[in-house]
């Protein structure tokens, strides 16, 4: 619940106003029960808990990175839902991956998200759970979450907005809206809708290809915009928000990766105020993409030198854990 719907529920029932902020901090400590809330009365806590229910993952499986110490969860959110988040650890501080759905509708090719099918949207007290509960496992402080995980975060629409709501919150996590970024593939509807909202979050593209036929193959739902549309509405949020959007591209072996559409890619990123992000794929076999050799990705960024295009090499991390989005719930799905 956000504080003002909190605060409503307490003026309802004579309670003193203090209580929504005393009940909502208790809840942003990841409390599991209401019987933890030691500064309440007990008849108080004990209606609380007639009346409501605290929302509590758990653990199905955890790995660690032995190369860079990324953490991979695989958590129960409800009995036989389950979502994955990612916490990683920077020096400009830790980064949470967090998933928006259990499952995904988009089929994008590089991508494990979709392989078990779409099962639901979740909520936004489920994808606050999911930084509560990294955060204590983790025992650090989580500064930056990154709505990058499994499900497209657009296609999940007022969940995430209220998500942002709740973990900006000061009285809350208070992770400043400017330290989350939301990725899509390009649902551009729900672009100006969220620029609409000026929340203020960077806003990262999935892009992947700089023609419409590669990145159709790539990310089906690109048949029904395409990357025209795709950088006028970028630049429409751009110009309502002052935020900057960013341009994920993931270099894949023989097919996104030729001297030809690093020219296309690079015309493509004079018309945009945002900036491009280079990616290695994640190795997914049951994809069969490879990434692109050290020599085809040297002779690919050397063209994007030449074109003056400002760019960053993302640096991969938990490449040893399964680390692409959905890979280990469909494995484990698979086990199963």
């Amino acid at each position: 619940m956000l504080p003002d719907e909190l605060s409503e529920y307490f003026k309802s029932t004579g309670e003193q106003s203090f209580r929504s902020k005393q009940v909502f901090s208790w809840l942003h400590k990841g409390v599991p029960d209401f019987s933890e809330m030691t500064n309440l009365s007990s008849d108080l806590r004990n209606k609380l808990d007639d009346e409501f229910f605290i929302t509590k993952p758990g653990l199905i499986e955890k790995q660690i990175s032995k190369t860079d110490g990324t953490i991979k969860y695989l958590l129960r959110v409800e009995e036989n839902d389950t979502v994955e988040c990612v916490f990683m650890e920077h020096v400009h501080g830790n980064t949470l991956c967090i998933s928006t759905q259990i499952g995904c509708k988009m089929g994008c090719l590089l991508c494990a998200s979709a392989l078990s099918g779409f099962k639901r949207n979740l909520e936004a007290s489920e994808m606050l759970d999911q930084v509560l509960f990294a955060g204590k496992d983790a025992c650090k402080r989580i500064s930056n979450v990154v709505l990058m995980g499994i499900g497209e975060p657009l296609n999940n629409f007022d969940n995430v907005i209220k998500f942002i709501k709740l973990v900006s919150d000061p009285n809350g996590l208070n992770i400043g809206v400017r330290h989350l970024t939301l990725s899509t593939c390009g649902i551009i509807e729900n672009i100006d809708k969220l620029a609409d909202y000026d929340v203020q979050l960077t806003l990262a593209i999935s892009l992947h290809a700089p023609d419409d036929d590669t990145r159709s193959y790539l990310i089906p739902a690109n048949k029904n915009t395409g990357i025209e549309s795709l950088i006028d509405a970028s630049e429409r949020y751009f110009n309502k928000t002052g935020r900057r959007v960013t341009f994920e591209y993931s270099l894949i072996d023989g097919i996104n990766d030729s001297p030809e559409q690093a020219q296309l890619l690079s015309g493509i990123m004079k018309k945009t105020t945002g900036h491009l992000n280079i990616i290695n794929l994640s190795n997914i076999p049951e994809t069969g993409l490879i990434p692109s050799s050290k020599k085809s990705t040297k002779i690919f960024t050397k063209i994007l030198d030449n074109n003056g295009v400002n760019y960053t090499i993302r640096r991969s991390m938990g490449a040893d854990i399964e680390a692409a989005c959905g890979q280990l719930r469909h494995r484990k799905n698979f086990e199963t």
